[in-house]
């Protein structure tokens, strides 16, 4: 039946506790309420595409080339990489595959990477179990099929099975067999993902901390004065008071300025514009209160860092 429908005959029944769905031959469904019945139209059960189970996909059953690999993760530690990094795929069609989630799996490292061209998301994380010897293994995952897996997961506790093949990936989750809450397959996203380490900076000469909620309020703050003509930011900093002021300016609109006190300062002062919109969001997946952000030049992309496990690269802009 057309999932669509189904979700929103559901939603509008938001008042009745329980609802009556049967089956009438091969392409008919009612579904009745306290006080209303739907006749909802579907297709032949026939046509619809073969499911593997999770064994099945594994093992190669159907003709299918067996997984190339095959592990657990913690949904909740999972779910955070995956939000960590999703936010900053590409909406547009590219040259390269970054309209997904980069996936790479060594030994018991993973790793999540997802780009724009304009700004670079990494997140890694530790598997609890595994080999520490397995091949390195990679794939890119389609976006919307990661948001489903994030409204799929119930138990933060749980562990998902993930397994991958050459073209399709399997999230098991919520128990063995028979009795897993959920099974999500997808195809993979076709196609190269960038040389991404070659764009992590790794010689900044400044780096400033501060507090996460502060630096977020600052630039939402600063933010409010842009436009589609003057969408940056700019962010001076003084090394001497340790402090740092925000400006922003649109024509015929006006100007703000936020002066943030700064928790620490290594290096010399500098001025430099970033899109204001890509900071916010990577400070909304930041969980740790303390933020670092590393520093080059003016024209050079500034590197946010959260712990050892959260990488952010994000280009400047010329306020010029």
């Amino acid at each position: 039946i057309p999932a669509d429908k189904l979700r929103q005959i559901v939603s509008a029944e938001d008042n009745e506790p329980t609802l009556t769905i049967e089956t009438d031959g091969p392409d008919l469904v009612h579904i009745r309420g306290e006080d209303a019945h739907f006749q909802l139209h579907g297709y032949e059960p026939k046509d619809f595409p073969p499911v593997p189970e999770f064994d099945e996909f594994v093992q190669g059953a159907g003709g299918r080339s067996p997984a190339k690999s095959v592990f657990e993760h913690n949904a909740r530690q999972l779910a955070e990489a995956v939000q960590r990094t999703i936010f900053a795929t590409a909406r547009e069609n590219s040259r390269y595959a970054i309209n997904g989630v980069l996936l790479r799996r060594e030994g018991k490292k993973l790793e999540l990477v997802a780009t724009d061209g304009r700004r670079l998301a990494l997140c890694r994380t530790t598997l609890a179990q595994g080999d520490k010897n397995a091949e390195p293994v990679s794939c890119i995952i389609p976006s919307k099929a990661l948001n489903l897996l994030l409204k799929l997961i119930d138990d933060p506790e749980a562990d998902v099975a993930i397994a991958i093949a050459d073209n399709q990936v399997v999230f098991h989750l919520g128990g063995e067999g028979d009795q897993a809450a959920a099974t999500l397959t997808s195809n993979l996203v076709e196609g190269a993902f960038p040389p991404y380490e070659d764009v992590i900076p790794k010689d900044q000469d400044i780096r400033v901390s501060f507090d996460r909620d502060v630096l977020a309020s600052a630039v939402r703050r600063a933010a409010l004065l842009t436009n589609e003509e003057s969408r940056g930011v700019q962010m001076s900093f003084t090394a001497e008071d340790k402090r740092l002021e925000l400006t922003s300016r649109a024509p015929e609109m006006g100007e703000a300025q936020v002066r943030v006190e700064l928790m620490d300062y290594e290096g010399a002062d500098i001025k430099i514009g970033f899109n204001p919109a890509y900071l916010t969001d990577a400070l909304k997946v930041i969980g740790d209160p303390k933020v670092v952000l590393e520093l080059k030049a003016s024209n050079k992309p500034g590197l946010v860092r959260s712990g050892t496990e959260f990488m952010y690269v994000v280009m400047p802009v010329n306020l010029q």
